[in-house]
């Protein structure tokens, strides 16, 4: 008895000792975010991370749908660039100036959910490639829109958003903590969907399918509420970069290398993880503001980004997170087993309940 209190002490004392350190490592975290912009004051950094975190919040929400889901979407910009028009359009012909054109991201959010629910019903009735292609047909239906319905988009001239009567000093500043809110957000929201039910039958779907189907998961529901849900997210924060830009056009509003964008930052950092798109987003994007900054060439940061693409995907196709927790595991264990022979079989009575739940 007195061994086995002493192994139940130990085993919790093993898993507190990780909890508490992760707690200390997000508050420590949440301390630097929130005062970053008072450390690096100079409006150029500010300005990479205000596009970093608006990155953060879109990988995000593409991750939320297509890296639990296993459908790669490459038409998220159509929500993006559907917000951030909305935005523009509301404001013009209701005549909102000032800050109250905040009010209209609920607006954006909603055109996101709305564009979502038709393309989701067509799109989502077959699978992989050929929804790929689906929603790249999709994407340059509404950039084509965009271009052409000149009175309603502004066409090639685009959109100018309304004026902030905010400092010059401070406009980085309070649109770092507008999208740092939205990039929070989203991946609380992303943390609790993969808790959820919902979460477990995304991942079902993406394992198998038609085996999902079979054990009762109702598979065009699911994926139909989670691409608008990623929908909605997207076109919000569409509006957020169209307040900040100040101006959207055709060709940047609905841009092709943004969703290509967002598949690296979700396979850079990890398909289907919470942390990997964050992780993702916060290399790639600073790192191609960047380059586009520091070089005339306009294309060496697409070039560059394919280069990345294709390499990650021949050594590295799991990606960072998952790559390096099973490094990680493997360094603790030094080529041991992970369960010692003698304390598999108590391993195995122990999970018993568990999977006779499970069944």
């Amino acid at each position: 008895m007195m061994a086995s209190a002493k192994m139940t002490s130990a085993r919790m004392t093993s898993v507190s000792t990780p909890r508490g350190a992760a707690a200390v490592g997000l508050v420590i975290l949440a301390v630097a975010v929130i005062a970053f912009p008072l450390l690096f004051s100079s409006p150029v950094v500010t300005n990479y991370a205000v596009y970093a975190l608006i990155f953060v919040a879109v990988a995000s929400a593409w991750n939320l749908f297509s890296g639990f889901s296993g459908y790669i979407s490459l038409g998220q910009a159509v929500f993006f660039g559907s917000g951030a028009y909305a935005v523009g359009i509301a404001a013009k012909d209701w005549h909102i100036t000032g800050t109250g054109v905040f009010a209209l991201l609920p607006l954006a959010a909603a055109v996101g959910a709305v564009i979502a629910v038709p393309f989701g019903l067509v799109a989502l009735r077959v699978r992989r490639h050929t929804f790929i292609v689906i929603t790249i047909a999709v994407f340059f239906i509404f950039q084509l829109m965009a271009f052409n319905l000149n009175s309603f988009t502004g066409g090639t001239i685009g959109m100018s958003a309304p004026f902030l009567p905010w400092s010059p000093t401070t406009f980085n500043d309070r649109f770092y903590y507008i999208t740092l809110a939205c990039a929070v957000a989203t991946v609380v929201i992303a943390v609790l969907t993969r808790r959820s039910r919902s979460g477990l039958q995304l991942r079902a779907i993406r394992d198998d399918e038609d085996r999902a189907r079979g054990l009762g998961v109702r598979a065009m529901r699911v994926k139909l509420t989670a691409f608008v849900l990623s929908a909605a997210i997207t076109g919000l924060v569409g509006g957020v970069w169209f307040l900040y830009l100040t101006q959207v056009l055709p060709q940047s509003g609905f841009d092709p290398l943004f969703d290509l964008s967002l598949v690296l930052m979700a396979f850079l950092g990890g398909l289907g993880t919470i942390s990997g798109p964050v992780i993702g987003a916060l290399i790639i994007e600073p790192g191609q503001l960047y380059l586009t900054i520091r070089y005339t060439n306009g294309y060496l940061s697409e070039i560059l980004l394919g280069a990345l693409f294709l390499l990650i995907v021949l050594f590295m196709p799991r990606g960072i997170v998952p790559t390096a927790g099973e490094w990680i595991r493997r360094l603790q264990s030094r080529g041991r087993p992970a369960v010692p022979a003698a304390a598999a079989p108590a391993q195995q009575a122990s999970d018993a309940p568990a999977r006779e739940a499970r069944r």
